[in-house]
């Protein structure tokens, strides 16, 4: 492990031609911004990403990206990590110094991101552009599980292109299909879905544009063998070097920043990498509504929520300014057990009004429990009940079919359908 606290292209002067084995970069993306961010304890951390042209920033990137070059081994390879801001620009040059020829991928990096209220499309991927140095270049195929859509044969069986081109089964000369090779699963594709850092997650370390370390494993694992050298030349935070250290390769880190070497050091001590629930489980593991649940709620105009015992929707329409919260009583609890629990967690997301749609036929003897700001929902229209019974006609519904004065009601105009009540 060595560290630089200096500006890269004077180290990167000192280093012999070819010594190292994988270089990755995310340097500054030409945001025109001051990059800040603070960690758990309120220190912070910042760099500026602010320049006078275009033009300077990529001029600046070239002279690195120069010496870049010649420091790489033949059989090495270069990720440069950026965004919408300049990627195309640094394409070019990258092609200029490595050679088109060299482009092995445009990596997509893709990710969920809270929207924000800027108009126009949500970014959710960056782009890290995939070079080598020659043709001779190391790379290592990692495999995923098949597509869900995979069928049996497409596992099972051996597959050929006819004389059109055309995918069809291979046959023997008995016009018997071929039993398929042993197969790893899929290959990786450069399409990379891989959660950003959860603001609470043991990694973060508060320093901005900091990567999950997740992501750069996989870059590390492609390709680098144990024992490579790898370099990140705008180390940050140190990512890049705790992927390397954490799977036996030796890191190089360099950055102008004092803060940034000195939070590399104390990660690198004790190297950490936060296991992503949502890659190891898939997106489905987030979901907890029934298909009888969602029926219920897809009739109101609402956002669905998964994972929350006190509340399985929000209206989309405020109420006095404020959300409004609704819960489904579960099969398992009682009716004041679904009281509490809904009105414990709209007092806490600071909800006007609360709506409780119940299973239990009696629910008028628990009443009383009721906060005078929640409302009960035992009734749906026809429309409801079908779909109910459909998805499970033995499941009891949860609405009675009691005269419409002995229902509850909400504010009408909360609701996009008022024949729902």
């Amino acid at each position: 492990m060595t560290l630089y606290n200096d500006d890269c292209l004077t180290v990167l002067t000192t280093f012999p031609d070819e010594s190292i084995d994988m270089i990755y970069l995310d340097p500054p993306f030409y945001t025109q911004k001051r990059q800040t961010l603070a960690d758990s304890s309120g220190r912070r951390f910042e760099f500026s990403d602010l320049w006078e042209s275009r033009n300077e920033y990529l001029a600046y990137m070239r002279l690195r990206l120069v010496e870049m070059r010649r420091v790489l081994k033949d059989s090495g390879s270069i990720f440069l990590h950026c965004d919408l801001s300049a990627v195309h620009y640094l394409r070019i040059i990258l092609d200029e110094i490595f050679g088109e020829q060299n482009l092995r991928s445009e990596i997509v990096w893709s990710y969920k991101r809270w929207s924000n209220s800027a108009k126009g499309l949500t970014p959710g991927h960056q782009t890290i552009l995939y070079y080598s140095k020659t043709d001779q270049y190391k790379f290592h195929t990692i495999y995923g599980e098949y597509s869900p859509t995979t069928n049996l044969d497409q596992l099972m069986q051996e597959r050929e292109r006819d004389p059109s081109g055309k995918v069809v089964y291979k046959r023997d000369q008995n016009g018997h299909t071929q039993i398929a090779r042993e197969k790893k699963g899929v290959p990786l594709s450069d399409v990379w879905e891989i959660p950003f850092l959860n603001p609470k997650a043991k990694e973060r370390a508060g320093y901005p544009t900091q990567k999950p370390v997740e992501l750069l494993e996989r870059v590390v694992r492609v390709s680098t063998d144990e024992g490579d050298v790898v370099l990140d030349p705008f180390c940050g935070s140190g990512t890049t070097l705790v992927a390397a250290k954490l799977l036996g390769r030796i890191p190089v880190g360099i950055d102008v920043n004092p803060d940034a070497i000195e939070l590399t050091q104390k990660r690198l001590a004790t190297p950490f990498k936060t296991t992503s629930r949502l890659l190891k489980t898939g997106p489905d593991a987030y979901r907890t509504k029934s298909s009888r649940e969602l029926a219920i709620l897809n009739l109101l105009d609402c956002d669905v929520v998964q994972r929350n015992k006190g509340i399985d929707a929000i209206l989309k329409k405020r109420y006095a300014g404020a959300p409004v919260a609704v819960k489904l009583q579960r099969q398992d609890e009682s009716f004041v057990e679904a009281v509490a629990l809904l009105n414990a967690a709209g007092k806490k997301k600071g909800c006007a009004m609360t709506i409780i749609i119940p299973c239990e036929l009696d629910w008028r003897r628990h009443k009383s429990v009721m906060p005078e700001n929640m409302v009960v929902v035992e009734r749906f229209d026809s429309q409801l009940k079908r779909a109910i019974e459909l998805l499970d006609p033995q499941f009891p519904p949860p609405f009675q079919t009691a005269a419409r004065d002995d229902i509850v009601e909400p504010v009408r105009p909360l609701f996009h359908n008022d024949a729902l009540f």
